[in-house]
């Protein structure tokens, strides 16, 4: 048996995605920048993908901008909404993705702002009292806050974050890469100026991302040398990729319901199967809370053992693929900095599940009994 459990890393892409991107690697092959007929037709394809993203979420046209993915579009909103409006101070948490905390630790380094991270509880969820105190100190702050944890899968509410960071004047920027095409976003109702996504996370293509900047938010490009996105962003334009991206969000928004039923029936049957099968296993995150957790993923606190390091390979050869890791342990320069973040026991190994729609009980079932099969043997 062959089972993808790591899809908070990357999706399959969905066949229809696939068959819509087809014609702009054969036939439809213009440069977008050019004014002959081949050009035009493909200028068209992307205005029109353009289009139905911000349908989606509720926004204009004119404030999506594609990209080359998650990483570009962190790097882009946080370095342009410091440098465009000259702010000193920015405030984040310590288990945001590191196209987020590199950016922000290198522009502590290199002088440019003094960086503050927010409290956070045993579950991985913002402080609120302490993010308005931070808040109070330093008013007019950049604030870059994820929407889901993409190790734990804990959620922030982004809407209660935006209320308090409006009531301070501060820019706000959500990391929502996990969450865009799993969740419904209605932007234009969210106290938020910039948010970031990546196709590949929902049944899109590698290599293409999207930011969202709000009208009202005015920034400096990041990458020049071109005029392609309304002069936002330099470069020649990934046609297909921005294809298969509309595409794919498209398809997400029709089928979320029953994708969400599906997906949090096999990480709630997970859940209980693995307390029933090891002894001592518990969750990092807010797994037991569907509210407050991703459906997708399912962040698996392992008991002590000496052969934790062997359990992702245990898996991988019985043929299931999915990640982990644990936190770092004292004078350790590996390990997760999420568990670390969230203070987890660097003893217990973890291992993060993430599930997809392609998924099936059937799946879920096998990999239990591989876990249980390798503890059974580990306590023997």
């Amino acid at each position: 048996m062959n089972i993808y459990l790591d899809n908070a890393a990357t999706t399959p892409v969905d066949p229809d995605v696939f068959e819509a991107m087809k014609p702009y690697f054969l036939s439809d092959f213009g440069n977008p920048s050019s004014t002959h007929a081949h050009g035009r037709k493909v200028r068209s394809a992307i205005e029109f993908a353009r289009k139905q993203v911000a349908q989606l979420l509720n926004v204009t046209p004119g404030e999506i901008f594609f990209t080359s993915g998650g990483t570009e579009a962190d790097n882009t909103l946080i370095c342009s909404c410091i440098d465009t409006y000259n702010l000193s101070h920015a405030i984040t948490t310590k288990i945001e993705h590191h196209a987020v905390l590199h950016t922000l630790e290198n522009l502590e380094q290199q002088g440019k702002i003094k960086l503050s991270y927010v409290a956070l509880d045993e579950k991985g969820h913002v402080d609120m009292q302490d993010l308005e105190k931070l808040l109070k100190e330093n008013e007019r702050s950049l604030v870059s806050i994820m929407h889901a944890n993409n190790e734990i899968g804990n959620l922030n509410d982004i809407d209660e974050i935006g209320v308090v960071c409006a009531q301070y004047k501060a820019i706000f920027h959500s990391d929502t890469v996990q969450t865009v095409g799993h969740y419904q976003h209605n932007l234009r109702d969210l106290n938020v100026h910039c948010i970031t996504g990546a196709a590949h996370k929902f049944h899109g293509p590698k290599g293409i991302g999207f930011m969202y900047i709000n009208k009202n938010t005015k920034i400096n490009p990041f990458i020049y040398g071109g005029a392609q996105e309304r002069n936002m962003r330099g470069g020649t334009e990934n046609v297909p990729g921005i294809i298969g991206l509309a595409k794919a969000l498209e398809i997400a928004y029709q089928e979320m319901e029953s994708h969400q039923n599906h997906i949090q029936g096999l990480k709630d049957r997970m859940i209980a199967k693995l307390k029933n099968s090891i002894e001592g296993i518990s969750f990092n995150g807010d797994s037991d809370n569907p509210d407050k957790s991703l459906y997708t993923v399912l962040n698996v606190s392992l008991p002590p053992s000496p052969d934790n390091d062997m359990l992702l390979f245990t898996l991988d050869i019985n043929g299931i693929s999915a990640s982990g890791g644990s936190a770092c342990s004292s004078g350790a320069s590996t390990g997760s900095h999420v568990l670390g973040g969230i203070n987890a026991d660097p003893e217990r190994g973890a291992v993060r599940f993430s599930f997809s729609k392609y998924n099936t009980a059937e799946e879920i079932d096998f990999t239990v009994e591989k876990l249980a099969e390798f503890y059974n043997k580990v306590e023997a």
